[in-house]
């Protein structure tokens, strides 16, 4: 009998795994965990074709120093859920750091960022600076934003700025709810689309292809 002929090998996604570190901002505070923009990256087909879905660690009232919910802080947040198979972590924020003295902001930073590279040496990291409903944020606000900036930078980890790309800014009475603070549904699909453009780059959409059968002779 002849051999059969192989059948074409199934493609097989390449798996990442992405990290949410962050606060309120993240977790769907003032509208509901459905919102949340991680969830929403998570619930686009259209973006999330062969990408891994984003574990969102995120607690309300965390940051840096701050301790939110669950006892939780950036740094436990990472130690809790990043792993070594992670492929990448957000940072997102924290307001929240905003009462603690400016270089104990940047130095637990330093120390969140040092232990993703320990926990995951193949991830990489993405940094968020906590946002501004207004284009003359307080200074506090901008110092929180500076510290994480140069904590970032100082780690070669990539750092965005929503106060200087004016996130929110142009449209606060829609995307912010009347706490002045969260977002609203509007406001988490504007993150979602402004995460999803980031991400992208850092996660693209890969295929790889099993290595092919040998075909296997029957006997006659």
């Amino acid at each position: 009998m002849l051999p059969r002929t192989p059948a074409p090998a199934p493609a097989v996604t390449e798996h990442h795994r992405i990290v949410i570190i962050g606060d309120s901002l993240s977790t769907g505070n003032g509208t509901s965990a459905a919102d949340a923009w991680p969830n929403l990256i998570n619930n686009d087909p259209a973006f999330h074709q062969d990408r891994p879905n984003l574990t969102n660690a995120a607690q309300n009232g965390s940051g840096y120093l701050s301790v939110g919910d669950k006892d939780s802080t950036f740094g436990t947040q990472v130690t809790e859920m990043v792993t070594a198979e992670t492929r990448l972590v957000i940072f997102f924020g924290s307001e929240n750091d905003i009462v603690f003295p400016p270089s104990e902001i940047g130095a637990a930073a330093s120390q969140a960022f040092t232990t993703v590279k320990n926990i995951a040496p193949q991830a990489a990291i993405l940094v968020i600076g906590p946002p501004s409903y207004t284009d003359n944020p307080a200074p506090e606000r901008v110092e929180v934003r500076d510290q994480d900036k140069t904590a970032a930078l100082q780690a070669g980890v990539q750092f965005v700025d929503p106060i200087a790309q004016g996130w929110i800014m142009d449209n606060a009475a829609d995307l912010i709810g009347p706490d002045g603070d969260h977002p609203t549904t509007a406001g988490q699909h504007f993150l979602q689309t402004q995460m999803e453009k980031l991400i992208a780059p850092l996660i693209p959409q890969t295929r790889t292809s099993l290595p092919p059968t040998p075909p296997r002779q029957e006997s006659k």
